[in-house]
């Protein structure tokens, strides 16, 4: 995407129509989030456990997909190792073109997205087609994800129906139920003609090489078992250790992401079609994407490989509920994507998204796994300030600040005489334009005006008058 993030999010504080979709949505996922997870017994310990799983699996994270990759073995799936996103898109065409496939069903796979698979498809020559609903909406919007669970959180139902009559040429509607049986009738060919099926993964347990699939939708059912062949992208950071582990992930998994108790279809995938099986593809791919992961695992923002991606931290960030997924200028959004992101991108071109956070934590109060991201935030912060040159009035600004600030009789001074200036400049209560350079600070937000005296300044004089009394 073009520009930086502060142009991007500059378009969307001014986009009337995104602030009514975002506002319908994250309000009501957190809602139901909340709901949700009050009706889990003794939630904090499954928390507490569901975290320990992931956190293992990390810290043991390359025995664990060796054994993994075994027992994927085992069960007849064919297991393929890639580095790169083009790797991963090399291998999965190679698969595709092996096999004579011609045209592809989709679930909905994030992963697919960072490597941007439906190019790699198109340009070789093969059909492909988002089988989710929010999915096949960006698809035909020519569009991409702004939510990891709601894909079209940016669109209004109006918009969707324009979109329809658009490219589906149906009749405009903007009634949810008319738009979803569009929808169904033109897909329901699709699973039957798809020669593959493409999925992602929400979790790959260890123990006995299983992949959990979960969907409201039953798509990722359809395209696991109709087509002949069946491919499974995923990340090497979505193990879990036990069967275990799964149950207790799928439970946060579900009412963090939607409120539900468990989301409708938990499809299991174990191997390809068996001898004495009545439906499932003749082949199964697994192909496990680095991408970074490695990097990230080894440095200091290592725990966000274990986001299980439930979407609860851009409901609750006001960051994102301000300026949507497409201001973060990738796949991922919120503040797990201001994490991800600069991990497997490289910090340099995404090195504003940290700073994209007011460091509320209040993504972190509803993270299913606890994870710390305003700690790794702040990390990150910190290494773009180490790595990236640093314009030079700032340079010189802190440096100013740095001797003022040691100097406790200069810094009084100093706090007193802007203080007296800003509240000169307040009109009841807040500034609205604060001077100088400062003034970039309030073009979107208001500055509480100062208080007339420091919480120092009026301890100090009770102290004064107490001692003549």
């Amino acid at each position: 995407m073009s520009g930086g993030f502060a142009e991007r999010a500059r378009d969307a504080l001014g986009n009337r129509q995104l602030h009514i979709a975002l506002d319908r949505t994250t309000a009501q996922l957190g809602l139901r989030r909340a709901t949700g997870l009050a009706s889990l017994e003794r939630s904090d310990a499954v928390r507490d456990r569901a975290r320990a799983a992931k956190m293992q699996v990390l810290r043991t994270l390359p025995d664990s997909l060796r054994q993994f990759e075994a027992r994927l073995v085992e069960n007849g799936a064919r297991v393929h190792w890639a580095d790169t996103t083009a790797d991963a898109n090399r291998i999965i065409v190679d698969i595709a073109m092996t096999a004579g496939v011609r045209r592809v069903a989709k679930s909905k796979s994030m992963v697919s997205e960072e490597t941007h698979l439906n190019g790699a498809f198109e340009r070789a020559g093969i059909a492909v087609v988002e089988t989710d609903l929010g999915e096949y909406i960006v698809q035909l919007a020519d569009d991409r994800p702004s939510h990891i669970i709601a894909p079209i959180i940016h669109m209004t139902r109006e918009q969707v129906g324009r979109v329809m009559e658009q490219r589906l040429h149906v009749p405009y509607s903007d009634d949810t139920q008319t738009l979803a049986r569009y929808a169904r009738e033109r897909l329901r060919d699709e699973f039957l003609r798809a020669d593959m099926g493409l999925t992602g993964a929400n979790f790959g347990v260890v123990e006995n090489g299983t992949i959990c699939l979960v969907t409201n939708e039953g798509n990722g059912r359809m395209v696991t078992t109709l087509p002949r062949v069946h491919v499974a992208l995923m990340g090497i950071e979505k193990l879990v250790p036990t069967m275990a582990d799964l149950d207790r992930l799928l439970k946060l998994l579900a009412r963090s992401a939607t409120g539900q108790k468990l989301t409708a279809y938990t499809t299991l995938v174990r191997g390809p079609r068996r001898s004495r099986d009545e439906c499932g593809p003749e082949e199964m791919h697994v192909v496990l994407l680095d991408n970074g992961r490695s990097r990230i695992l080894a440095g200091e923002t290592a725990e966000i490989l274990g986001c299980i991606r439930c979407g609860a931290c851009l409901n609750a960030c006001p960051v994102y509920r301000s300026v949507g997924g497409h201001a973060y200028g990738d796949v991922y959004p919120g503040p797990v994507g201001a994490i991800v992101t600069p991990g497997i991108r490289g910090l340099a071109p995404f090195a504003e998204l940290p700073s994209a956070s007011s460091l509320c934590g209040a993504c972190r109060e509803v993270c299913p796994v606890r994870l710390d991201i305003p700690r790794m935030l702040l990390a990150l912060r910190r290494e773009a300030v180490e790595r990236t040159p640093q314009p030079a009035a700032l340079r010189l600004g802190l440096k100013v600040f740095a001797r003022v600030a040691s100097r406790p009789r200069v810094y009084r001074v100093a706090a007193a005489f802007v203080r007296r200036m800003l509240r000169g400049r307040a009109r009841g209560g807040w500034i609205r334009r604060a001077p100088g350079m400062a003034s970039g600070w309030t073009r979107f937000r208001d500055l509480k005006a100062p208080a007339a005296e420091t919480f120092e300044s009026a301890w100090r004089r009770r102290a004064a008058a107490a001692r003549k009394s």
